[in-house]
C-alpha cells in the first residue's frame, strides 16, 4: 500500500492505533462486567441451592417466607441478566462502531484519491491504483476488524479464567510433610496426647483463619476476636480408653476433636498419636485411624449402599450386612422396596434422626478406625432413638480409644477419664466420682442437670431425667 501511494496508506492506517486503543478499553470494562457476573452467578446458585434444598424450603415454609425467596431469586436473577446485558451491549456497541468506520473509511479514500486523481497532490494517482488500493484496503480491514473482536472477547474470558485460576491456585491449608510417614490401624495402638496446644483462630497462620472455627466463631460473637480457643491445653489417653471432654458452650471441645484428625493445626504445641505428631502422618493414612461421628452426620444423595461404601470402598454385601446389623439399622434398610439400593435424598431426609445416625455409625464400623471421636452423637435423638444409638456404638467403642465430647453429663459417667474445658483451658481432669468429690466446675454443672430439678423418676433401668433420657448405673451400659 505504501508503494501505491504513502498519502492513501496515512488516511487508511492512520485511525489504527485509536481502534487498538478502544479495544483495550472495551475489553477491560467487559472483563469487569464479566467479573461481577461471576460473582452474581455464585450468588444466585447459592440461593437456588439454599431454597430448593430440603431444609430450606420446609425452613420457608414453616415461616411463611415463600413469596420473599421468590423475590430475592428474582432481584438476584435480574441482576445477573442486567450484567450479561452490559456485558453483551458493551462488546456490541464497540463492534457496530468498528464497522460503521470501515464502512466509512472508503470515502475518504475516495474522495482523497479523486483529489490526487487529478493532480492536487504531489504524487497524482492513476485510476488503477485506486482500484488496487481499495482492493487491498478491504483485505487489511477484514483481519483488524476480527483481530479485535477477538482482543475484546478474550479480556471478557479472562474473568472467568482468574476465577477459575484462583481456585487451582489455592493451597491447602493442611496439607503432607515431605518427610510424613504412613502407619496402618494395626500398626497403632490409640493413644493420644496434647502438648501445651493453643489454637487461634485469626492468627494469621492459622490455617483457616478467614473461615472461623466452631469455637472462634464464639468468640467472634462476643466481640473477642483475638480470644484463644484452645489455650495452654496438655493430657493424654491411654490407648482404649473412654476419654470425656465436657464443658460450656463455646469452651473448646469441638475444637479438640477437630485437631486429632488435623482438620485444624494447632497455632502452637503438638497433638501426637502414639508418640507421633500428626503432621508427621500422611493425611491419607491419618484419616484411615479415625473414625469421626457428628452429632448430625452428613448423608450424601445417593443409595444407601454408596454411603456406606464410603467408609470401605472395597466392602462386599456380607460387610454391609453385618455393619449394618451391628448398627441396628439392618432390619430397617431391608423393609425399603429397594433395600441398600434405597436412595437416602437430600442430606438422608427419607430417614429419621436416629437411622441416619446409626447408618452413619454403620460407615464408621466399615472403616475400621482405631480411634473413635463422638462430637455429641446422640444430644438430638429422642429416647428411643438414642437407645438404638446408643446399643450401635457399644461395640463400635470397644477395644478402641474414644473420645467423645458431651453436654448431658449422664451419657459419660462411666468414662475412663473426663475432661472439663472452660475458654480454651482444661480446668480439671478425674474419673466423675472424683470429680464430684472436688467441687469444681464439673461438679457444679452436674449439678444444675441433676439437681437442678432435671430428674424426673428412679427405676430399675436408672435414673430417668425429665427429657426422658436414661442415666445407667452399669457402666457397661453407659456411653455416649
Amino acid at each position: 500500500m505504501l508503494v501505491l501511494s504513502w498519502e492513501l496508506t496515512i488516511v487508511a492506517v492512520g485511525t489504527a492505533p485509536v481502534f487498538f486503543w478502544l479495544s483495550r478499553f472495551v475489553g477491560a470494562k467487559r472483563r469487569a462486567i464479566a467479573a461481577e457476573a461471576q460473582r452474581s452467578t455464585a450468588e444466585l446458585t447459592a440461593i437456588t441451592q439454599e431454597t430448593l434444598s430440603i431444609s430450606g424450603v420446609m425452613l420457608a415454609k414453616l415461616f411463611g417466607r415463600q413469596n420473599s425467596e421468590i423475590d430475592r431469586f428474582h432481584h438476584q436473577n435480574q441482576k445477573l441478566s442486567d450484567l450479561i446485558l452490559r456485558r453483551q451491549m458493551t462488546g456490541q456497541s464497540f463492534f457496530t462502531l468498528m464497522q460503521i468506520f470501515f464502512s466509512v473509511s472508503p470515502v475518504a479514500i475516495y474522495l482523497l484519491a479523486g483529489y490526487l486523481l487529478v493532480g492536487g497532490g504531489v504524487n497524482p494517482v492513476s485510476a488503477g491504483t485506486i482500484v488496487a488500493f481499495t482492493t487491498l484496503q478491504s483485505r487489511l480491514y477484514f483481519p483488524i476488524g476480527r483481530l479485535l473482536e477477538v482482543s475484546v472477547e478474550l479480556q471478557a474470558s479472562l474473568a472467568l479464567f482468574e476465577r477459575i485460576f484462583g481456585y487451582l491456585d489455592i493451597k491447602p491449608d493442611i496439607s503432607d510433610e515431605s518427610d510424613a510417614i504412613e502407619l496402618s490401624p494395626g500398626q497403632v495402638a490409640g493413644s493420644v496426647r496434647f502438648d501445651s496446644v493453643r489454637v487461634n483462630y485469626s492468627a494469621p497462620n492459622n490455617p483457616d483463619s478467614d473461615a472461623v472455627g466452631p469455637e472462634g466463631m464464639a468468640a467472634k460473637k462476643n466481640g473477642l476476636e483475638s480470644q484463644w480457643a484452645l489455650d495452654g491445653v496438655s493430657f493424654e489417653i491411654k490407648a482404649g480408653q473412654l476419654a470425656a471432654f465436657v464443658g460450656p458452650s463455646g469452651a473448646g471441645k469441638t475444637t479438640i476433636s477437630y485437631l486429632i484428625p488435623r482438620l485444624y493445626d494447632a497455632t502452637e504445641g503438638s497433638i501426637s498419636i502414639d508418640g507421633v505428631d500428626v503432621r508427621k502422618i500422611n493425611l491419607a493414612s491419618l484419616a484411615g485411624l479415625i473414625g469421626y461421628v457428628t452429632q448430625e452426620s452428613y448423608l450424601f444423595h445417593a443409595s444407601i449402599r454408596e454411603n456406606l461404601l464410603y467408609g470401605d470402598g472395597q466392602a462386599s454385601q456380607q460387610d454391609l450386612e453385618a455393619a449394618a446389623k451391628a448398627a441396628y439399622i439392618h432390619d430397617r434398610i431391608v423393609e425399603f422396596p429397594e433395600g441398600y439400593d434405597t436412595v437416602v435424598g437430600e442430606r438422608g431426609y427419607r430417614l429419621s434422626g436416629g437411622e441416619r445416625q446409626r447408618l452413619a455409625i454403620a460407615r464408621v464400623i466399615l472403616h475400621q478406625p482405631r480411634i473413635l471421636i463422638l462430637d455429641e452423637a446422640t444430644s438430638a435423638l429422642d429416647t428411643t432413638s438414642e437407645r438404638y444409638v446408643q446399643s450401635a456404638l457399644q461395640p463400635l467403642m470397644r477395644g478402641r480409644t474414644t473420645v467423645a465430647i458431651a453436654h448431658r453429663l449422664s451419657t459419660i459417667i462411666a468414662a475412663d477419664v473426663i475432661y472439663v474445658i472452660d475458654r480454651g483451658r482444661l480446668m480439671e481432669q478425674g474419673t466423675h466420682t472424683e470429680l464430684l468429690a472436688r467441687g469444681g466446675l464439673y461438679a457444679h454443672l452436674y449439678q444444675e442437670q441433676f439437681d437442678g430439678g432435671q430428674v424426673e423418676c428412679y427405676c430399675e433401668d436408672g435414673v430417668v431425667l425429665s427429657d426422658g433420657q436414661i442415666v445407667y448405673p452399669d457402666p457397661e451400659e453407659a456411653f455416649v
